[in-house]
């Protein structure tokens, strides 16, 4: 496999020097340890919204970090949980006084190392919580994580949190925001090809020419079916059936408990879509595929909620939650609701993602 790369073992960091020099006017990249920061942070008097994970998964997270989504990224090695020290050194960074929140996926390195991260950044007086975000329909378990994986749905809760933020929320609020943007939102993807690491240089997995695999990982992570070649219709109707069809979703997932001082077990319900409900609708490439083969899911996509009586009200459709140059896209319906519109229809200005500025 082909790679734009000098020695694999420098591509994060290189990446993020290229980052810097690009975009100098929206942010900073610290190197030891590694994380990327909005040239304005810390911004006094407003609650700092930070995110990260394996690199390998650009724009995600560094291209959110600026005005109106992150404040601070942390970008782990390719597909590979960043370390505790960065989240809390990123914390450090950013702190305006009023709290930290953390935006995780919930794959077990994320979960623990945020969890550390902020017991340590408590331990220094910063005011910290996390919400998970798990709204991958696809499997329960994974190779990577307990529960639903964490995927598109995390895009859009930066984007709407980071909307709160902005507008002076406090930290507890958007907490609570987060949440249910999560609780709202349902994901899945699908594989045409496997992705390359630079490290390895050999595909993460193997399909035939007229294989694809259904519920896919943003890691290459089996999905629930490798079956054969379908139409884009035939795709798109599976996945957006699967999102509209699933059921109320519990689970008991652990958060900070201010009061208590404390982790504590939390039973969440995702309830299910329903007709009428309005919804954003996105579409997702996964690194390798045209945009226009994703307005054709689109158009499939729009059809079907129509259909179901569902409202799409706002939609995103594009790369920005890859898995290197993997073919393929995934579909994110998130329920809507006033103040969510609100928060996303409000500006950003990121490397990655620009409006109303």
């Amino acid at each position: 496999m082909k790679k734009l790369v000098n020695n694999p073992e420098d591509f994060v960091r290189e990446s993020l020097e290229g980052m810097a020099v690009a975009h100098s006017d929206l942010i900073k990249v610290n190197y030891d340890p590694a994380f990327v920061y909005r040239t304005d942070a810390p911004i006094q008097g407003k609650v700092a919204i930070i995110s990260g994970g394996g690199s390998g998964h650009e724009p995600m997270h560094a291209g959110f970090v600026g005005r109106g989504m992150l404040d601070a990224a942390c970008p782990g090695e390719i597909f590979t949980s960043p370390t505790p020290d960065q989240m809390l050194q990123a914390a450090k960074q950013v702190d305006g006084g009023v709290g930290i929140l953390y935006i995780v996926k919930n794959y077990s390195g994320d979960v623990m190392n945020f969890e550390m991260a902020t017991e340590l950044a408590r331990a220094e007086g910063i005011r910290s919580l996390n919400i998970l975000i798990d709204d991958d329909v696809a499997v329960k378990d994974s190779l990577y994580t307990q529960g639903r994986r964490g995927v598109g749905t995390t895009v859009l809760a930066e984007k709407i949190c980071g909307a709160a933020a902005e507008q002076g929320y406090d930290l507890s609020p958007i907490a609570n925001l987060c949440r249910r943007v999560n609780l709202y939102g349902r994901s899945m993807g699908i594989a045409l090809t496997s992705c390359t690491t630079p490290a390895k240089g050999t595909p993460t997995f193997e399909l035939g020419d007229r294989e694809i695999e259904l519920g896919i990982g943003i890691h290459g992570e089996p999905g629930i079916e490798r079956t054969n070649l379908k139409s884009v219709d035939e795709i798109t109707e599976i996945l957006t059936r699967s999102l509209i069809e699933d059921t109320e979703y519990s689970r008991t997932l652990r958060e900070w408990d201010e009061d208590k001082g404390e982790w504590v077990d939390v039973e969440l319900i995702n309830p299910p879509l329903v007709k009428g409900d309005r919804v954003l609708a996105f579409v997702n490439g996964m690194g390798g595929t045209p945009v226009s083969e994703l307005y054709l899911v689109y158009r499939k996509l729009a059809q079907i909620c129509q259909q179901q009586g569902l409202q799409i009200v706002r939609n995103l459709i594009g790369s920005y939650i890859t898995s290197l140059e993997m073919q393929g896209c995934s579909i994110t319906l998130l329920k809507l609701d006033d103040e969510m519109i609100r928060l996303w229809d409000a500006p950003v200005k990121t490397s990655s993602w620009r409006w109303g500025i």
